[in-house]
């Protein structure tokens, strides 16, 4: 998989600042405008997920436009981050995983591009194999540890879910839970798209501790935002052939 294609790299809460943002180019879908954040050396391109100023909640955000826009500008990876929730005592917060699965508790989000006619997606294997192997090369170069083939469980959020959603997940065989993994993976697969989701455990999930806070979440994505950094340009570094 060497690529001399832009990566595409969607940031999520805590990751967006550890990137440079200054250098924004409009993209207009047919679903929307999306800001996206070009490099000079044009290896990849950071689309931040909630918005610049982090001011659009989950249920809200444009994923239909950030993926095309990303399609549109010739992106064949893509690298998302997510803070979640951990539901496995196995994956402690603030380590790194990488989505292998997912389960939709979604509810009123646009989670298609084909709204107008049949068209039916794989969804076996929703993450890139091949790109999470890239991912987790790139972890073992620089010294990362990255848990592997985590189900992911996308609830509607704004609001944190309650202990007894999180003991109904668990039993389902949920290991994380988050706010904005889906329709994201699903759009990026319609578009044929490789798609990884990097995910942090912010948190121990509800009923696993006192309480969930927004500001724990947001204290540990910013200490653990730099390793994801990290990670991603090195794999950006392995896409497109340069480990130096």
């Amino acid at each position: 998989m060497t690529n001399l294609r832009p990566v595409g790299v969607i940031t999520g809460t805590g990751v967006g600042e550890h990137f440079d943002l200054s250098t924004p180019k409009t993209v207009r879908t047919p679903f929307g405008s999306a800001d996206v954040f070009t490099r000079e050396r044009g290896d990849y391109v950071v689309i931040p997920r909630h918005g610049r100023t982090h001011r659009s909640p989950p249920q809200a955000i444009n994923y239909r436009a950030n993926i095309e826009a990303l399609a549109r500008l010739g992106v064949r990876e893509v690298i998302a981050t997510s803070a979640v929730g951990s539901m496995i005592r196995s994956f402690r917060v603030g380590e790194i995983g990488l989505a292998g699965q997912f389960i939709d508790f979604t509810k009123r989000r646009p989670t298609t591009f084909f709204e107008h006619k049949v068209v039916h997606t794989d969804m076996t294997y929703p993450y890139s194999r091949p790109l999470n192997l890239r991912i987790s090369s790139a972890a073992k170069r620089i010294g990362l540890d990255v848990r592997q083939d985590l189900v992911y469980v996308c609830a509607e959020g704004p609001r944190f879910e309650t202990a007894a959603e999180i003991r109904m997940y668990k039993m389902l065989g949920g290991d994380v839970v988050g706010m904005t993994g889906v329709p994201e993976v699903v759009l990026a697969n319609e578009r044929k798209l490789e798609y990884s989701s990097v995910v942090i455990a912010t948190n121990w999930a509800a009923g696993m501790q006192p309480k969930v806070s927004q500001d724990e979440v947001l204290r540990v994505m910013n200490d653990s935002g730099r390793s994801v950094k990290q990670l991603i340009e090195a794999t950006v570094a392995e896409l497109r052939g340069d480990r130096r």
